[in-house]
């Protein structure tokens, strides 16, 4: 089954909403995607930034891989252990080295390789 790309509610009482009366008993539907791309919660959201998510990380519900409530997505767990899986294998099975041993590092806010720095993959011999 294919990652929901949001999910439906129901309006528990009337509200309005930029000049809009939302009235109660009415379905609306938020995205997952505009959650996570919201400035508000998370700044630059488009720029990879893993170190958001350390400390207390995000404000509840603004980050929802899974869902949220009772509502959340049975295969969270499953798919937790299954990339744990698959990161443990490939960093035990495989040995890594760069494509370009002398690619140049910009130093911005951190060091950056100027090119993404490709790395090889090869099978490690026991």
């Amino acid at each position: 089954m294919p990652p929901s790309k949001g999910s439906f509610r129901q309006v528990i009482t009337d509200f309005t909403y930029e000049g809009v009366t939302i009235p109660k008993g009415w379905k609306t539907f938020w995205t997952v995607h505009t959650t996570h791309r919201n400035p508000k919660y998370f700044p630059k959201p488009e720029k990879f930034d893993p170190s958001r998510f350390e400390g207390k990380g995000p404000a509840p519900y603004t980050f929802v891989p899974f869902g949220g409530g009772p509502r959340m997505c049975p295969g969270r767990e499953y798919a937790r252990i299954e990339i744990l899986s698959f990161i443990h294998n490939v960093v035990t099975q495989f040995k890594f080295s760069k494509v370009d041993p002398n690619e140049k590092v910009i130093y911005r806010n951190t060091p950056f390789p100027e090119n993404g720095m490709l790395i090889r993959l090869e099978p490690v011999d026991y």
